[in-house]
């Protein structure tokens, strides 16, 4: 299995602390962010390369922070060097599998986010399911619905609809960006980007998956924290005790 981080994005509403350093390597407590993730993942011991996809203008970042790593760790630049030139999620996912020909199982992660519950829960049911999951947790203000991804769950936990900041929500259900996509629905990714599949949010895609085929999702055991903006940076540094669950 792989594991590839979301990393090319240029998180100006955190300006300027990300004005020239990349949003995944800002410390929370005595870890990166990505070093919260990764660490964690690797406890599974299924993961046997970690893909760090940045753009062009940070990519000697995360270079410089893979190095002095015990990890696997590979780091694909995009290319892009600004906001406006960034390819988006889903292609920078297909720009990875072109460039290292990846072909197995793949764990996509958002790099900004940190969690207080371990992902290898997220990984063992993903095996359970030997098929792509996500996950969801429950979300009763009809404000935040709109502004996320939401999803619709039927029998078997089976995800039937995916949409990104609906205008009239269909269930409580967000689905945060942390996907697993089983060998056979990797190899469809570049079918999705053809067939017209949005590219920018990596939710995208997911709603696509679950349209063509089979996608399971599990109700996170615990909490995330999405680091958006210096607000809620600020309050993570502060409140953010590890993975306690």
């Amino acid at each position: 299995m792989k594991c590839l981080v979301l990393a090319a994005g240029y998180a100006t509403r955190l300006y300027p602390l990300t004005e020239n350093f990349p949003k995944p390597l800002l410390k929370v407590g005595d870890k990166t962010i990505l070093d919260w993730l990764l660490e964690d993942i690797n406890t599974c011991g299924l993961v046997d390369e970690y893909v760090v996809v940045s753009n062009h203008k940070f990519a000697t970042h995360f270079e410089r922070w893979a190095k002095g790593h015990s990890l696997p760790i590979t780091v694909v630049d995009d290319g892009t060097d600004s906001n406006e030139t960034r390819l988006g999620a889903v292609r920078d996912i297909q720009f990875a599998i072109e460039a290292l020909k990846l072909d197995d199982d793949l764990l996509v992660i958002a790099g900004d986010n940190v969690l207080d519950f371990s992902l290898t829960r997220f990984i063992r049911y993903a095996r359970e399911k030997s098929a792509s999951c996500a996950m969801r947790y429950y979300e009763a203000d009809p404000k935040r619905l709109s502004r996320s991804g939401v999803s619709e769950i039927g029998a078997d936990e089976r995800l039937i609809s995916f949409e990104e900041k609906p205008a009239q929500p269909k269930s409580n259900w967000c689905t945060p960006p942390f996907y697993f996509y089983a060998r056979d629905d990797v190899k469809k990714i570049g079918q999705a980007i053809g067939e017209g599949c949005a590219t920018d949010a990596p939710g995208s895609l997911l709603g696509w998956m679950c349209r063509n085929g089979v996608v399971y999702s599990m109700e996170m055991p615990g909490s995330r924290y999405d680091i958006g903006n210096l607000e809620s940076y600020e309050a993570v540094q502060k409140n953010y005790r590890g993975i306690v669950k």
